[in-house]
């Protein structure tokens, strides 16, 4: 390899013979000296001529990155509160559903339905043949929305509908409980109306106040509706006496009696047993004296025994 050497103060140029390895040492230092050279020109005429890639540009691509993460952040916090509301939204109209079913059992025992009829522990039957949707019918989010809002309003209409209904049936149900019907005794016999009669002890016409039913000494004397009692003493031409209140003006007495089984403020159920028959106070024998009261005033009581038998 021949090197020819320039320069001024040599005079004239020199030739340097080089061969062998210091050849290959020598081409690879220049190769890599005219590498670096380049860089530095292509570095400069960049910067100067602006068509690279600056250190702004590259700030703003970071910045726009930035900004669509934090609108996909935003967007999916959007959709995971909405899910989130809906989620509340299912669980509310379950729980009124479930209020309902429990609201129609509880009108279904009041109501005396039968068995079967309706049955709150089982979905209802359907039927129908099957009709598949065509594709991209399916409901939107929207959709399933006004949906469901639509629902939330007819069982808000049923849940009110139903409410009327138990307070009418348990208004029903309490008017026949505390409406005095039936026989205060479960065996006997009336020996004596209501209205005029011979007075068995004077023999002169007077007024009676109730009927009497003959029996035995000891037979069970039971409320003929529910109430409190009122009186559960001793009085003037009754002898022993219970005196049961039962709403709505209405009152009951049974006397004659030769043991009370209640006291003053029990509370009394239609049927139960209150007395037993005896003779005390004003009697002829074993009987019980049966009153009804309306607002204070004597009525016959006939009429309701016989209203319990129609």
């Amino acid at each position: 390899m021949n090197v020819v050497i320039f320069g001024k103060g040599l005079g004239k140029s020199r030739q340097i013979n080089v061969s062998g390895w210091a050849a290959g040492v020598m081409a690879m230092s220049l190769t890599l000296v005219l590498g670096l050279v380049g860089f530095g020109v292509g570095y400069l005429y960049s910067s100067q001529t602006g068509s690279g890639v600056s250190a702004d540009t590259v700030v703003e691509l970071q910045d726009e990155l930035d900004g669509q993460r934090d609108t996909i952040a935003a967007i999916r916090q959007d959709k995971e509160d909405k899910l989130d509301a809906l989620a509340i939204r299912i669980a509310q109209m379950n729980a009124r559903m479930i209020r309902l079913d429990a609201l129609g059992r509880r009108l279904t025992v009041m109501a005396d339905l039968e068995d079967g009829e309706f049955d709150f522990d089982t979905p209802p039957a359907v039927g129908g043949p099957e009709e598949p949707l065509s594709h991209g019918s399916m409901a939107a989010v929207p959709d399933v929305v006004e949906a469901m809002a639509s629902l939330d309003a007819q069982l808000g209409d049923r849940e009110a509908q139903l409410g009327v209904l138990e307070s009418v049936l348990a208004r029903q149900n309490l008017t026949d409980r505390v409406y005095p019907q039936g026989r205060p005794v479960n065996s006997g016999w009336i020996s004596s109306y209501f209205g005029k009669r011979t007075d068995p002890f004077t023999g002169k016409p007077a007024n009676h106040t109730g009927i009497d039913f003959a029996g035995r000494h000891g037979d069970p004397i039971v409320a003929v509706a529910d109430g409190v009692v009122s009186w559960s003493d001793d009085r003037y031409g009754y002898g022993l006496m219970v005196e049961v209140k039962h709403g709505n003006g209405y009152a009951t007495r049974y006397a004659h009696n030769s043991e009370n089984l209640v006291a003053v403020g029990d509370e009394v159920r239609k049927g139960q047993v209150i007395a037993k028959m005896g003779e005390s106070g004003r009697a002829t024998g074993p009987n019980l004296h049966f009153e009804v009261l309306r607002d204070g005033r004597r009525v016959n009581p006939v009429n309701f025994i016989r209203k319990s038998s129609r």
